[in-house]
């Protein structure tokens, strides 16, 4: 195995193990076989997804798979980035300005002809996009004793965790990262097998996946209960350590900190 191939294979395991998906698709066979429910309370689509999350959740609205459902982001680190390329993707979509949340409504509404019950427009960061979304519940008095949540999958974890933080342990969390996606080595560089509406560029998508193993490690400078306490706690597998330190060692630089800007 040659480095290249080494690489793509530590980035497709940190892939994997980010971008959490408990159900094959977004249909209510899927949730019937896995949880015996034909649809979740609540359906939760965060902002800081990318453009492809928009079709995805048009398919499940369309699908019925949930009783109601919240599109959660206001502005972040993602946000420019969703602003342009949705605008590149739905002429005539205004999104300069836009919230993340209000981005996507708009782009459901103009693709789809629909709306989603509930926006959060004012979360920055991971955690108040938990914390805001489970008092956006609270206050609308939204049954959730089955929530559905949908992220980018570099982060789908670190949402996953954030609400086993905050919410009742009686609450069912089931995960679907908005795209799987495998990188291959080819002719002498990094490369993603299949194509991906508004998906990142390479050097993007490796620095999202490398910033999430320090924040999800449950150790003094992570997220953890024995770091900062803003997720539940999540076991790193060793091989995910072994790949991360992997890249970590030829990608050292790529990891990216946290923007303060939006903490």
């Amino acid at each position: 195995m040659t480095v290249l191939e080494k690489t793509a294979e530590c980035i497709n395991i940190l892939g994997r193990f980010c971008g959490r998906r408990d159900i094959k698709d977004l249909t209510t066979q899927s949730l019937m076989e896995s949880y015996g429910i034909p649809r979740v309370d609540l359906f939760l689509l965060f902002g800081g997804s990318i453009a492809c999350a928009g079709d995805l959740f048009a398919q499940a609205m369309q699908a019925g798979i949930a009783e109601h459902y919240m599109i959660v982001g206001g502005e972040g680190h993602t946000t420019e980035s969703l602003r342009r390329k949705m605008a590149a993707l739905c002429p005539g979509l205004v999104t300069e300005g836009k919230a993340e949340a209000e981005v996507f409504a708009g782009y459901l509404s103009q693709k789809y002809g629909l709306s989603p019950d509930y926006l959060e427009t004012a979360s920055t960061n991971c955690g108040n996009n938990v914390t805001n979304a489970l008092a956006l519940m609270t206050q609308n008095r939204l049954p959730h004793r089955t929530i559905l949540l949908m992220q980018d999958a570099s982060m789908q974890l670190r949402m996953d965790a954030g609400f086993r933080r905050h919410i009742s342990p009686d609450t069912r969390i089931i995960n679907f990262a908005c795209y799987q996606v495998e990188v291959i080595a080819e002719r002498n560089r990094l490369a993603f097998r299949d194509t991906i509406t508004g998906m990142w560029d390479m050097e993007r998508y490796i620095t999202l996946l490398m910033g999430e193993i320090p924040r999800l490690s449950d150790i003094e400078e992570g997220y953890g209960p024995h770091g900062k306490g803003f997720i539940a706690h999540v076991d790193i597998p060793e091989n995910v350590a072994e790949a991360y330190a992997f890249l970590k060692k030829n990608y050292g630089d790529f990891s990216r900190a946290a923007n303060l800007a939006y903490s």
